[in-house]
């Protein structure tokens, strides 16, 4: 049942109106002004409101104009008997879904309500959906290096500076690299993803920057490149350390004039990307060896952030595994498991050279083999190597 707030100072509108949406199956509250209506607008969830505009202590722009910072999503019909075509248009500009003259039609009442909500529903479906396809797993922990690195994130997404992300394999460079990108004012466009360890050095400039239809033997249409695709957004160098130099040329010049050329092109495209780049090599050693442009780690690390390995942060481990755990029994159709406090212990002692990743996959075989509690058995049954076992028993 959808609940709809009336705000009229009109007790007889009020109660007009009452009636005929309780009728039609609604459930109404009742304001007499715009003061009392906000306060019940934020109180209380609504799915559409009908506000008068000429009222006492807040009228109804005032009103409209207030809602629309608390909550954009809730539709509002302004309706009225003292307005005219600008009052109608100026009320739209502020976020008014319809208006409707006093006396109102009330089949037209009807069905504005009812496309108000509809619209509505569509709306919080269409987010809804938006989030779970690009779901940012949280950043789980509460140790003193991932509350910097939260910290730290804070401070820099709102900016356009390029990050730095080190680390092991399997820390969650990624991760760092989503939240950067999902609170930066880049939010709404795009990130766009490359992992420059899993593409051949001879495809790197073509992915990267894209190609014109020719321009190599396999080149049989124009392809688009990660740069341009980024465009508005994030572009995140995922394992920049193994990009060749070539490429490496290439990127240092599209950061420094925000311009690219697509392989086998003349005409240079304009793109406002703001990069991440991640690796877990030390690239000021691999400088050192002529595997790295010194000119381009300063361009790429002007921000430098650090994800410890999970042996680093074992304080986090409990706290990862009831993640780990909760999302591996909604997977699979289980109730969630528990987990006995000697198992997690031997978790905590265990020697994560995967780090998250291989935390995460070692609790999904733990929720699959073992059975209503895990208990320390399981853990040495089914993640501990053999060497493991025997210092443990030792």
């Amino acid at each position: 049942m959808a609940n709809i707030l009336i705000i009229d100072d009109e007790k007889s509108i009020r109660k007009t109106l009452s009636e005929i949406l309780s009728y039609e199956g609604y459930k109404v509250d009742e304001a007499a002004d715009g003061a009392e209506g906000f306060k019940m607008f934020k109180d209380k969830q609504y799915d559409a409101i009908l506000c008068d505009i000429k009222m006492p202590k807040m009228d109804g722009l005032e009103f409209l104009e207030k809602a629309k910072e608390t909550n954009p999503d809730v539709p509002i019909v302004m309706v009225s008997g003292h307005g005219n075509i600008d009052t109608a248009v100026e009320a739209v500009k502020k976020g008014a879904y319809d208006y409707i003259s006093k006396p109102p039609d009330l089949n037209r009442l009807l069905i504005t309500l009812r496309n108000a909500m509809d619209k509505s529903n569509l709306v919080t479906e269409t987010k809804t959906l938006r989030r779970k396809v690009n779901k940012t797993q949280e950043m789980i922990g509460n140790s003193a290096p991932i509350l910097k690195i939260k910290e730290t994130i804070e401070k820099v997404a709102p900016t356009d500076a390029r990050v730095l992300v080190t680390g092991e394999n399997g820390v969650g460079k990624e991760l760092v690299a989503r939240w950067i990108h999902e609170r930066s004012n880049r939010a709404s466009g795009p990130i766009v993803e490359v992992n420059c360890a899993a593409i051949p050095s001879e495809l790197i400039e073509s992915e990267l920057f894209g190609h014109e239809k020719g321009s190599f033997t396999s080149a049989v249409k124009q392809r688009i490149g990660k740069f341009e695709q980024a465009n508005g957004g994030t572009l995140f160098l995922d394992e920049i350390g193994d990009m060749s130099l070539s490429a490496q040329a290439k990127v240092l010049r599209a950061l420094q004039e925000g311009k690219i050329t697509r392989v086998g092109g003349d005409k240079e495209i304009s793109v406002d990307v703001r990069v991440v780049a991640a690796t877990n090599k030390d690239l000021l050693k691999e400088v050192e060896e002529k595997n790295f442009r010194l000119d381009l780690y300063h361009r790429l690390s002007v921000i430098l952030i650090h994800v410890p390995s999970l042996n680093e942060r074992r304080d986090d481990i409990p706290l990862l595994v009831d993640h780990f755990l909760e999302s591996a029994c909604h997977e699979y159709g289980m109730a969630k498991k528990a987990i006995d406090k000697e198992a997690m212990k031997v978790l905590q002692q265990h020697n994560w050279s995967g780090n998250i990743r291989e935390l995460g996959n070692v609790v999904a075989r733990l929720v699959i083999l073992s059975g209503k509690t895990i208990m320390a058995d399981d853990v040495h049954d089914y993640v501990l190597p053999a060497r493991d076992k025997k210092k443990v028993n030792a």
